[in-house]
């Protein structure tokens, strides 16, 4: 499995070459997974045999652990070809703009169930566990986007508003790297390095300080609008540039073009982002951003961190409990069902009689969200 060639994914006919069945893009997923060969997760030990009578599913030699290739992924349990994750992968991370799940559901075909299920996973593989903070000199503000609450019509002048907070490193335009200069001074001739973006609840000290102290590397040089929070942050240089009268992108040019391209990006891609996945949103941008000059990489990125990813299910995805687990599904309106005579409507007291039948009927439930290994 050495001679797979490296998915640049430059184009879609390279692509298509790269990966064009599920023998390709297991074969790709396994070096991902397990760069220096399989290693069993229960001995750790290496000799392992492929099951034919299972698809991309090894038997461990020595304990025979069955182990599938996507178990313990982003992939886990899912009944989705590979093909079909690997061009929603694709799609998303090579996409200048990203991909909503209404534009993958026309892309590949799928239910929108599905393809908003498959974008959330992989937004969560968007984060690297191991990635490094931002450091050198770094702009610093919040500012407010608005979100959408239901499904009419959206106004983003009369929406409600989120607040985040974003921090962006500035890079001289010459070197590439990160040069501090004396206070006051300005800083011509530079470029944006990487960023991070997060929500917080308000704008008191202890929002901004852990979002700073969380994502910024100490003795890091912080360009700020001379928020009264921010000198409260030790083991930091503070360089405040009062606003004033002037506009705040003329002072802090870098994180005010980044909060820019967040809210055009909402309103364009997604018509609005919603409160309650938003960090999730923010993520995608945040790696899209910061792959901005080597697109073609980020395929590779993220099957990488998805390869290595905890497994997360609907019902984690939703925050609600899973009713396989015995945990009572909550309706929002009463069931439905079909007669003789046509569609009746259940009584609340008969769903509720129902309700507790099934679940002295069932017995001791089963635990069902602990992942496996091979699914």
């Amino acid at each position: 499995m050495t001679g797979q060639p490296m998915a640049r994914a430059r184009s879609l006919s390279e692509f298509q070459e790269a990966f064009p069945d599920e023998a390709g893009c297991a074969a790709f997923l396994f070096e991902r997974r397990w760069p220096g060969g399989f290693v069993c997760p229960v001995c750790g030990r290496d000799r392992a045999a492929i099951l034919k009578s299972r698809a991309h599913t090894y038997e461990c030699l020595d304990c025979g652990r069955q182990t599938s290739l996507t178990a313990g992924t982003v992939m886990h349990r899912s009944k989705l070809p590979l093909t079909a994750w690997f061009w929603a992968a694709h799609l998303m991370s090579t996409h200048s703009n990203g991909m909503s799940a209404r534009q993958l559901e026309d892309q590949l075909g799928l239910t929108y169930k599905t393809a908003w299920l498959l974008t959330q996973k992989l937004r969560r593989s968007m984060v690297d566990p191991d990635r490094e903070a931002l450091e050198g000199v770094v702009e610093v503000d919040q500012a407010e986007i608005p979100f959408r609450a239901g499904d009419a019509f959206f106004d983003p002048g009369n929406a409600g508003k989120i607040l985040i907070a974003g921090a962006v490193e500035v890079i001289d335009r010459d070197t590439g790297q990160a040069k501090p200069r004396r206070k006051g001074a300005k800083y011509l001739d530079t470029l944006s390095g990487r960023i991070r973006l997060a929500m917080i609840a308000d704008n008191s000290a202890t929002s901004i300080e852990d979002f700073v102290r969380a994502n910024v590397k100490r003795g890091t040089t912080l360009l700020t609008d001379g928020h009264a929070s921010y000198p409260g942050l030790t083991g930091y240089r503070h360089d405040p540039r009062v606003v004033g009268k002037m506009a705040g992108h003329v002072v802090l040019p870098w994180i005010h073009r980044v909060f820019s391209l967040v809210k055009r990006w909402g309103l364009g891609t997604y018509h609005g982002l919603r409160r309650k996945h938003i960090d999730t949103y923010l993520n995608e941008f945040v790696f899209r951003y910061n792959r901005r000059c080597y697109r073609h990489a980020s395929f590779e990125t993220i099957l990488r961190l998805a390869a290595h990813h905890e497994p997360a299910n609907y019902w984690d995805i939703i925050g609600r409990a899973n009713p396989r687990n015995g945990n009572l599904a909550l309706r929002c309106a009463p069931r439905r069902r079909k007669t003789a005579t046509g569609m009746r409507q259940d009584s609340p007291r008969r769903a509720q009689t129902d309700a507790q039948n099934h679940a002295s009927e069932t017995g001791p439930a089963l635990d069902m969200v602990e992942p496996g290994t091979t699914g």
